[in-house]
């Protein structure tokens, strides 16, 4: 991984853990991992140990550029046509940050982009965030910084966010501003305003200045081909995209077997044997045909309309 800072990832990776730095960690797996799907113990343990202190941790070079590319080409057709609408457009706090969700039909959707965890959690999420680029109309606006975690959770680890941009995300395309470690400060009174609303899970400005002395934020860039995995209760903030370039990154969530988020997914028909053949998910859905998904995929819901509590929709 490609960071503003003088040290390699791999020092960062190996380094202790007793000493907070403000970018995440990244780790390469080898060939051999890759072609079977597993990190070896020592990867794995960095990875849990990231998650753990930072509540983040990329993985580099695992989805071949090819299946990206197409999917990317697509989305960013898809993201022009949710972006004419306007004031109704499924936008996330500003009209250039929009919530989009990946095509649910087989002829996009390969199992090396979407399907990358394991043993066993439920995979109930599946969308993602674009940066559009700016206009005279809408300049580069960044969100507040906020947590998805914006009701009642768990002061454990309980579900976490798989990102996969389509394209390397930079400083001046978007990345995501994250603050590492605040996924263990759980308590929900650090927020302003309710599940529901618009811009709920928004972060007081005064604990983010509190945060911001202790361990201040950071937007990485993460190459192409990556996969970040981050708690969902962490504290981060969408970026202005400035650049001409949309930037997609796609966001699933997966929770853990004992949460119940009853939440489900809704695919094309045609996905099926690949989608029930994957024995390390679970994973709830409702198949459509390919007309029906086709109609609906664009107009679902967003943002705070889910519900990602125990017992939620």
């Amino acid at each position: 991984m490609v960071r503003r800072c003088p040290a390699t990832p791999l020092s960062r990776a190996t380094r202790s853990f007793a000493t907070a730095h403000s970018y995440p960690n990244a780790i390469k797996p080898s060939n051999t991992e890759i072609q079977n799907g597993q990190l070896h113990p020592k990867n794995l343990e960095i990875a849990i140990q990231s998650l753990y202190h930072d509540g983040l941790v990329v993985v580099n070079d695992v989805v071949p550029h090819e299946m990206l590319d197409r999917l990317n080409e697509k989305m960013i057709e898809d993201a022009y046509t949710l972006y004419a609408r306007k004031e109704n457009s499924p936008f996330n706090y500003n009209p250039n940050n929009l919530q989009q969700d990946a095509p649910p039909m087989r002829e996009y959707f390969e199992p090396q982009i979407f399907m990358t965890l394991g043993p066993r959690p439920k995979w109930t999420f599946c969308s993602g965030n674009t940066a559009m680029p700016p206009t005279p109309e809408c300049p580069p606006v960044s969100q507040p910084v906020h947590s998805d975690a914006d009701f009642e959770h768990p002061d454990h680890p309980f579900a976490l966010v798989t990102n996969v941009p389509l394209i390397t995300m930079t400083p001046e395309n978007g990345s995501t501003e994250v603050w590492l470690g605040t996924h263990q400060d759980t308590n929900i009174h650090v927020q302003e305003g309710f599940h529901g609303e618009r811009a709920s899970g928004r972060i007081k400005e005064e604990e983010l200045e509190r945060r911001r002395s202790i361990r201040p934020p950071c937007q990485p860039v993460v190459p192409k081909g990556s996969i970040v995995l981050r708690d969902l209760r962490l504290w981060h903030a969408g970026v202005g995209n400035q650049t001409d370039a949309v930037r997609v990154m796609l966001a699933m969530i997966h929770f853990s077997p004992w949460y119940c988020n009853s939440m489900r997914l809704q695919f094309c028909e045609d996905m099926k044997s690949v989608v029930e053949s994957e024995q390390r998910l679970e994973i709830p859905v409702d198949w459509a045909s390919k007309e029906e998904v086709s109609q609906q995929y664009l107009s679902r819901a967003f943002g705070n309309a889910y519900d990602f509590s125990q017992g939620g929709q």
